[in-house]
């Protein structure tokens, strides 16, 4: 059994695909890119303005489903420059506590609208 969780606090799809899905404990998070959720547009304020935002999606999407990012076991960190991957690390690393989830990080040639960055998630709910 599978179910569709959303949030308006999040990003609309601008695809074919859920926000998240829930299978049993298990729930996948959609890849999140920098969109402000009341414009649609992509924050202005570079790599750093763009992670929080994207963070701040995850966050929105994780609660959705009664989750938040301690529940978080796994995500991929998606950059189109690898030069950024340092000060994204820092801002993702203070939505996280040890145990830290497992993660992946990829060079991209490009990413939905110009975003530099887009993290996706897996999560484990009780």
């Amino acid at each position: 059994m599978k179910s569709v969780i959303e949030s308006s606090a999040a990003p609309q799809a601008i695809g074919p695909y859920s926000q998240a899905i829930r299978s049993g404990q298990w729930l996948f998070c959609s890849g999140q890119i920098p969109l402000d959720p009341s414009s649609g547009q992509i924050v202005a304020g570079g790599i750093e303005a763009e992670t929080e935002q994207v963070m701040a999606n995850l966050k929105a999407v994780l609660a959705a489903a009664g989750a938040g990012f301690s529940q978080v076991v796994r995500t991929t960190i998606y950059l189109a420059d690898l030069a950024d991957f340092a000060r994204v690390n820092e801002i993702y690393g203070r939505y996280f506590e040890a145990p830290f989830p497992a993660r992946a990080t990829v060079g991209v040639a490009a990413l939905p609208r110009g975003a530099r960055v887009e993290i996706d998630a897996i999560a484990v709910i009780e």
